[in-house]
Order: C-alpha cells, then sequence, then structure tokens
C-alpha cells in the first residue's frame, strides 16, 4: 500500500509540475499580445478597432481548441491531444513574430489561439484526474497558477527588452514550448482514470449530450458556461487593452509593463489565495469576495492617475478577475464523469471564449466611440453580477456533492 502511495504521490507531482510549465507558456502567450500591442500598432499602422480585431483573433481561436481539446482527449488520450496543442501555439507564436501584414498577423493569432485553447482543458483533466476528488481544488489551482506567473514572465520582457522590439516576446514564447512537447513525451504520465476508462466497453456509447445536459449535469453545464463567459469577458479585456489604455492615459510603455507585471503577480496569488478559500469560506461569502473585489479593482484602474496606484489596482484586479477564473477551473471537473470530463471542461471554456472574444471588441468600439477608460471599466458590471450569481449556486451544489 506504501509502494502505491508513493507511485501514486511521484504521479501526481510530476503531472503537476509539466502541466505548470506548459500552463507558464500559456500564460506568455496570451499575454504577448497585449505586451507587444503598441510596438505592433506601431509597426503595421493599426487603428484601435484593427488592434480589436488582432487580440480577438488569437482569443477566436481558442474556441474550436478548447472544444476540439477537450473532445479529442476523452477519445485519443489527454497526453497526446496536450504535447500536439504545445507544439501549434508554440509554432504559430514563432510565426506572429515572423508577419508581414496585417492579414498575416491576425492569421497567427487566431492558430496560436487553437493551441493554447486545446492546451487549458487537457491541462485541467491531468491534474485534476492525478490528484482525486480530495486534492483536486488545490492540485488545479496550484497548476493554473502558472497562467498568471508566465504573463508576468511576458511583462518583465516587455520590461527588460522593450527597445530590441515587439517580436522578442514571441520567440521566447514560440521556442520554450517548442522544447517542452519532448519532455512531455518522455514524462508526462497518462491519466490512470482514462485508461481504466478505455478498457471499459461502454465508454464510447457516452454522448457529449448525454455528458453534459442529462443525468443532472444540465443546470451545471449552463451555470458554468454563464460564469465562464462574463468571468473571462472581464479578465480577456484586461489582458489585450490594459496596456494600450494606461498608455493612452499618458503612461510610457515600461510604466504600462509594470502595471500588467502587478496584475499577474496578483492573480498568482489569488489562484492560490481563493483555490485554497474554495472549500472554507461559504458559497455567498466566496462568490461575493471574488466578484465585488472584481468590481471595485476595475473602478480604481478607471479613476488612477498616479503609478503607484495604478500599481495597486492592477494587484488587486489581477487577485480577483484572474484569481477568481481559476476557482471556475477548478469547479468544472467536480461535475462531470471520466468519460467527458475533458470534453466538459473544454466546452465551458469555449463558451468562456466567446466572452474572452466579445471583451476585446466591445472595449475597442467603446473606445473608438470615446467612452474612454473608466466607460470600458463600467461596462463590464453588469456581467460580473450575473457570473456572481452563477458562481454561487455552483459552489452551493459542488458542496452539497461533496457532503452527499
Amino acid at each position: 500500500m506504501i509502494g502505491i502511495s508513493v507511485h501514486n504521490s511521484r504521479r501526481m507531482i510530476t503531472t503537476i509540475a509539466l502541466c505548470f510549465l506548459v500552463a507558464l507558456m500559456e500564460g506568455l502567450d496570451l499575454q504577448a499580445a497585449g505586451i507587444a500591442a503598441p510596438g505592433m500598432a506601431v509597426a503595421f499602422g493599426l487603428e484601435k478597432m484593427h488592434m480589436g480585431w488582432v487580440f480577438s483573433a488569437g482569443i477566436l481561436g481558442l474556441l474550436p481548441g478548447a472544444f476540439a481539446g477537450g473532445w479529442l482527449a476523452d477519445r485519443i488520450g489527454r497526453k497526446r491531444v496536450l504535447m500536439g496543442s504545445v507544439a501549434l501555439f508554440g509554432l504559430f507564436s514563432l510565426a506572429t513574430a515572423q508577419a508581414w501584414d496585417f492579414t498575416s498577423l491576425v492569421g497567427a493569432r487566431f492558430f496560436t489561439g487553437v493551441g493554447l485553447g486545446a492546451a487549458l482543458p487537457n491541462l485541467i483533466a491531468l491534474t485534476s484526474e492525478a490528484a482525486g476528488p480530495r486534492l483536486r481544488g488545490t492540485a488545479v489551482s496550484m497548476m493554473y497558477c502558472g497562467v498568471p506567473l508566465g504573463a508576468a514572465l511576458a511583462a518583465c520582457i516587455g520590461i527588460a527588452v522593450f527597445s530590441a522590439g515587439w517580436q522578442v516576446v514571441f520567440y521566447v514564447g514560440g521556442l520554450v514550448p517548442l522544447l517542452i512537447v519532448p519532455l512531455l513525451g518522455i514524462y508526462l504520465p497518462e491519466s490512470e482514470a482514462f485508461r481504466e476508462r478505455q478498457c471499459q466497453a461502454d465508454s464510447a456509447h457516452t454522448s457529449i449530450v448525454q455528458g453534459l445536459l442529462r443525468d443532472g449535469a444540465a443546470l451545471p453545464t449552463l451555470l458554468l458556461w454563464t460564469s465562464y463567459f462574463f468571468t473571462l469577458m472581464v479578465v480577456y479585456m484586461l489582458i489585450n487593452w490594459l496596456p494600450s489604455l494606461l498608455v493612452g492615459q499618458g503612461f510610457s510603455s515600461p510604466q504600462a509593463s509594470w502595471v500588467m507585471f502587478a496584475l499577474q503577480i496578483g492573480a498568482a496569488v489569488g489562484t492560490l489565495l481563493l483555490g485554497a478559500l474554495m472549500d472554507r469560506l461559504p458559497p455567498l461569502a466566496m462568490a461575493a469576495l471574488i466578484y465585488l473585489g472584481m468590481l471595485a479593482s476595475l473602478a480604481a484602474l478607471g479613476v488612477s492617475s498616479q503609478l503607484e496606484s495604478m500599481l495597486l489596482a492592477g494587484f488587486v484586479a489581477g487577485l480577483f478577475a484572474t484569481g477568481g477564473q481559476s476557482v471556475l477551473y477548478a469547479l468544472a471537473p467536480l461535475f462531470y464523469r471520466t468519460e467527458v470530463r475533458a470534453t466538459g471542461v473544454g466546452t465551458a471554456v469555449a463558451v468562456g471564449r466567446l466572452g474572452a472574444m466579445s471583451g476585446p471588441l466591445v472595449a475597442g468600439k467603446m473606445l473608438a466611440l470615446g467612452t474612454g477608460t473608466a466607460g470600458v471599466m463600467l461596462a463590464s458590471g453588469p456581467g460580473i453580477v450575473v457570473a456572481c450569481v452563477a458562481v454561487f449556486y455552483l459552489l452551493g451544489r459542488s458542496r452539497k456533492s461533496q457532503h452527499a
């Protein structure tokens, strides 16, 4: 028994560590366009609406990537799909740095997004299944902490090599994932829960509709979709537009990168802190903490004029916005059986990407209409309230199922 326990612990630690590395590069590539935006806009002569399309092209790619990545993983395995998706976003991050016009730039960002989107459901499924029900929330939070840390790394690259050109962050975001792929092939164990399920004859007979919308899964699925949509809308609005908004408010590009660094450090802290509080606070308190904190930090970002106050507002925004997102990722696997878990998570992530895609476009349109930074931040308020209500019910249902 001790040998089995040690073996399982090693598998879990190895899985979390390798998935953390992938999450680190996912975070860097997700943030890269926002960090490089001022330089890209100058290099290609792009207006705000054009930049909105560059941001949204990457997020649009996340949508089919998340759905296809989850669906394929439940059929051919989490490990193989994860390796392919990491290779894909690495290659097209390099292609972004080599773009020659607006069309090639949008195309490269789209296919980078496909790879990024396919990776995330598999990171969540592998980590949650390696950890088991008791440690699932903590393990997913630890893994997902790599995303904001990777985004912080992108901000550091923006600070350190700003004069070297906007392409540098994409070179880093392309070469390192390609180096990680062989490590995944050699050291990453396939999910034991998936292998056991593959051995059962009825595994092929569970349809997507049955897994997501029947046997009590319909309400959690719809609540997950709602909360993912509105939460990711705000998160990606911040990731993509905040550097450009700050430059427009009179901050320098290095100062904007420092604010993004503070936001992502706050996100890393929030991912771990809110993940630890998830099973300890009552559902209403947890939902209120996440979304009231998000509203307050967005308001502060809209009115701050000094670098010090903007750094603090950015830290708090990351703590609640991305930290709250990590709670959603830890919640999703709880509501689905093994044979549809990656599909369920992938579908929820895909719906969230619709919100993520709409956020930068809405912000770009509002800025083009002259509403200013404060108007963009305040416009996200109603969606945050809706997401708060959905998360409250999800937390309550997960708590009841654990005690049943």
